[in-house]
C-alpha cells in the first residue's frame, strides 16, 4: 500500500464524488474514522479508514467499486468497510468496543450519520473488553515465547499490539466515566492511573512503538515481561468488574 497521504482531509471531495457515481442513490453515508479523523495521524504510519455505508440492493454491487478501491489504495487509503444500517443495528451486540471506536473518532464525509445515537450497552461492552484483554494476552505471551527474546521481534510485537489497546482502553474509559483523552499518550496514563497499572509501563510501551527510545536486550525484555504482568493484572481487575 502507498503511503498515507500528509491530510486525508484534502482527498475527501474526490472520494465523495467517485464513490457518488459508483453507487448513486444506493450510498448513504461516508464517514472518515480511525487515527485520520483525530489528533493521532502519522501520515508515515496511520491508515486512511472509511466506512461505506450502503442500501441493501447496493451491496449487491461492490464488484463494479473494484477500479474504484485499486485507485484508492494507490493513493494510500485503506479498503473501506462496507456496511447497511441493518447490519450496524444486528451487531451493536457482538461489536460493542469497534462501534464506540468509530463514534470516538469519525468525520463525516457524506450523507446520514449513522453512528450518531448509537446505544452501546454497559455489560456487552465489559464483555468484550475482558474477551479481548484475555485474547490479547494470549497472543502476546505466544509471541513472545516466540521471539527467542530478540529485540527486533519484541518491538515489532509492541507496535502490532498498541491499536488493538487503544480500542480496549476507550472502552474502559467509558465504562469507568473517564474523559476519553484526546491523545493516545493522555488515555493510557488515565487507564494506567484508574485501573492501578504498575509505573510507566504503558509509556514506556508507546515510546518503543514511536521510535522514541532505543533500548538495549536486556531493558526490552524486562520491558516486556513488565507488559505481560500488567496485562494479567488488567485482566483479573476487568473479570471482577462483571461480578
Amino acid at each position: 500500500m502507498a503511503r498515507s497521504p500528509k491530510d486525508p482531509k484534502t482527498f475527501l471531495p474526490e472520494i465523495t464524488k467517485d464513490f457518488r457515481e459508483a453507487f448513486g442513490n444506493g450510498l448513504i453515508s461516508l464517514i472518515l474514522y480511525g487515527s485520520a479523523a483525530g489528533p493521532d495521524y502519522d501520515p508515515g504510519r496511520s491508515d486512511v479508514n472509511l466506512m461505506v455505508v450502503l442500501r441493501p440492493e447496493a451491496m449487491g454491487r461492490l464488484d463494479e467499486a473494484f477500479g474504484l478501491i485499486r485507485k484508492w489504495r494507490r493513493k494510500g487509503c485503506a479498503v473501506p468497510l462496507f456496511l447497511t444500517e441493518s447490519y450496524i443495528a444486528g451487531s451493536l451486540d457482538v461489536f460493542p468496543i469497534e462501534y464506540l471506536n468509530f463514534k470516538s473518532r469519525y468525520v463525516m464525509v457524506y450523507g446520514k450519520d449513522v453512528l450518531r445515537g448509537l446505544e452501546l450497552k454497559p455489560a456487552l461492552l465489559r464483555l468484550q473488553c475482558e474477551r479481548e484483554i484475555k485474547g490479547k494476552l494470549l497472543l502476546i505471551r505466544e509471541g513472545f515465547v516466540e521471539s527467542d527474546g530478540k529485540r527486533g521481534h519484541l518491538e515489532s510485537l509492541i507496535a502490532g499490539s498498541i491499536g488493538a489497546l487503544t480500542a480496549i482502553f476507550r472502552a474502559l474509559a467509558v465504562l469507568k466515566g473517564l474523559e476519553m483523552s484526546g491523545s493516545r499518550r493522555a488515555l493510557f496514563a488515565e487507564i494506567s492511573r484508574d485501573f492501578d497499572l504498575g509505573g510507566d509501563v504503558f509509556d514506556r510501551l508507546l515510546d518503543v512503538r514511536d521510535k522514541r527510545i532505543k533500548l538495549t536486550q536486556a531493558e526490552m525484555l524486562a520491558l516486556f515481561k513488565q507488559y505481560l504482568a500488567e496485562m494479567e493484572k488488567l485482566s483479573d481487575v476487568v473479570d471482577a468488574m462483571g461480578g
